[in-house]
Order: structure tokens, then sequence, then C-alpha cells
């Protein structure tokens, strides 16, 4: 009788995740074919460059468990954080707005664009596992303005929300996406011709915007079949008044320094600054790492991103926008620390208030 039971567990488990919406669908068939030609694709999968590996050993996983049940660090705030209700117009200008983790809404030249659109309760595909900070959403999915573009870095639950796609498909023109992104985003009923696939160092011009996909030092998959079969990228979004760099996730690697070089300087960075551990160091940066890139890409104003939602990581939810004010003290790098929800000109404003000291 156990052993029935267990097989029928088992079988009830392949199938959710085989057909749950929410795992997503690797590309396949012309889709697959197509992206294979990418330089980036070596022999089954996605890789970086240079190639770096992604290994978590049994010392690594003991590790950090041993950290996770003797470590004090306060890992998710106890009490509501601070955030402002989403504030809009239909002016000009370059106005961002930051909703927790790595979501932005980016108002540029008229159009709205919406940076990893993430506005679920739990960065995981099943409920209660990973879920967000107590807070108020600067706007819900479903009440976002009309959305020209959204922009994708690269698949993982806390980028990618299944609920948040389905929500904002009808009220979005476009989806700029990593090369296999697509996949998963047509699955959740997204048009196949509002769907952009872009490959590192590719460009594409939208009404003046001129946007890049470029390299990040990261991975993918949302299944446990699907590891690298889709890439994930940093993102170049430049007009004629500013620049705007969009990191998504990545480790500290040589290519700041060449993006930098070829689309620099920058008025404002989005780096990855949170959730970094040293077992998994080549994939996420600390805020120091992400301050030195931030040199390398020659940008001006940084705002460290990929925290105040979700714990993914084992260090205090405020480390890492204290180690960021921190590690920028001895240079001449403006940091930027906006609340959840505050609306600001990403070329005149600095929003600089410490406002997580004040949460519990």
């Amino acid at each position: 009788m156990t052993i029935l039971v267990l097989l029928v567990a088992f079988i009830a488990i392949v199938c959710f995740v085989k057909f749950a919406p929410q795992f997503g669908k690797p590309p396949q068939g012309d889709h697959l074919e197509l992206i294979k030609q990418s330089p980036q694709y070596q022999v089954d999968r996605f890789e970086n460059n240079p190639k770096i590996s992604l290994d978590f050993s049994l010392a690594d996983a003991w590790s950090a468990f041993w950290e996770s049940i003797t470590g004090d660090q306060k890992r998710r705030p106890s009490s509501k954080l601070p955030a402002s209700p989403l504030s809009v117009d239909g002016g000009g200008g370059n106005h961002l707005t930051w909703f927790g983790h790595s979501t932005f809404l980016y108002e540029v030249d008229d159009k709205k664009v919406l940076f990893d659109p993430m506005l679920g309760k739990y960065a995981s595909p099943l409920p209660g596992i990973i879920k967000r900070y107590d807070y108020d959403l600067p706007s819900s999915a479903k009440d976002l303005p009309s959305l020209d573009l959204v922009i994708i870095s690269h698949d993982h639950y806390d980028h990618l929300d299944y609920g948040t796609i389905k929500d904002i498909e009808p009220k979005t023109k476009l989806f700029l996406a990593p090369l296999g992104v697509g996949s998963h985003l047509k699955l959740w009923g997204v048009p196949e011709e509002k769907i952009i696939e872009l490959d590192w160092w590719q460009e594409f011009s939208l009404d003046g915007l001129m946007i890049v996909a470029v390299p990040s030092q990261h991975f993918s998959g949302r299944s446990v079949n699907d590891a690298q079969k889709t890439l994930w990228a940093a993102w170049v979004v430049k007009t004629a008044e500013a620049n705007v760099f969009f990191g998504g996730d990545s480790g500290y690697f040589s290519g700041f320094a060449d993006i930098g070089n070829k689309y620099g300087p920058f008025d404002l960075t989005l780096l990855d600054s949170g959730q970094y551990h040293d077992s998994w160091s080549a994939v996420h940066m600390t805020p120091e790492e992400s301050v030195k890139a931030h040199a390398e890409l020659k940008g001006k104003k940084y705002m460290p991103m990929h925290w105040a939602a979700f714990t993914l990581s084992l260090h205090s939810w405020t480390e890492p926008a204290e180690r960021a004010l921190k590690a920028v003290e001895a240079t001449d790098i403006t940091a930027i620390t906006p609340v959840i929800g505050e609306r600001f000109d990403v070329l005149k404003d600095v929003p600089n208030e410490k406002w997580w000291e004040d949460v519990d």
C-alpha cells in the first residue's frame, strides 16, 4: 500500500511539473533550431562567456544550511515596508518607479517600459514558498497603465511571473526578451507577433529608443529539465536625453567594461546587489562588486536592486543597501535608494532616504 501511495504521489508530481503552466516551456522545434545558431548556445544549452561552473557542491549546500540555522541575521522584515501608490503622467521625461526587487516602470519619451514583470506574491511555482515582503505594491499588474514595452532579463521566478504576464498581456504592445524566453510567453498566451527575442549585442529601435541586449553572467531555468535552455541578458535603454543600464541578475565579470566602452556613459545603472552568497558568487554580485561594475560601465548614478522584496539568500534583508552605501563613501559615485513606489527623474533627482532604518 505504501509503495502504491508513493507511486501515485510521484506520478502526480511529474504531471504537475509537466503540465502546470507556471513552469513554462523550453524552446522546441523551429524555435530551438533558430536559437541554436547563437554563439552563446553550445552543445545543448546556453553558456556564459567566459564559461563558468554552476556546480553547487555538497560542501556548499552544507555550508549554506549551517549558516541558515546558526546565523542571527534578520532575513525578513517583521513590519510593513513603506511604499507609495503608482503615479504616472502622459508627458515626456525620464521617470522611474521601483516596485521592489528588480521590477521597474520606466516612463521615457512618452512610452512606458516595464522591466522584469514580477508582481506576484510568491517567487516560486508554488504558493507559500518565497513570499514577498509585506508592502503595498505601487500597482497591481491588472491596474498598470498600458505598456509599450516589457523587457525581461531572464526566466527565473523572481523576474518573470506567470500571473503578471497573464494580467499585462492585453495592455502590452511588445515583449523584449533574451533568446528562448518567448517560448514561455507563447505558452502563456502572448501572441508571437508581440514577442521580440534578442541575442547579446543585438539592438532594437522603437521611435527614438535604442534598446540593446548585452551580456550578463547568470543562468536560467524554471523546471527540473530546462537549465540554461533560454538566454539571460542585461539591457541598455538609450534615448537622445538619457541612457539607462538595467543589469538583471549577474555575477561580476569583465563584460561590464566592454559594455561601458561600447554604450556608456550611463546616467543610471540598476545593478544586482542583493541575494549574494559565497556559494553562488559567480552569478550574483556583492554590493562592492556592483559598485565596481558601475564604475566600469561609466555610470553616474547607481541604484542597488534585487533586494527589499524576497529572501533568496542568508544575509540580512537590509544589508544590500547598507553595504552599497558604505562602498561608495570613498568614491565620487552617487548611490540612490528610492522608496518603493517613489517616482523620480532619472536625470535630475537623487532619492537617498534610508527608509529601511524605520522598518522593524
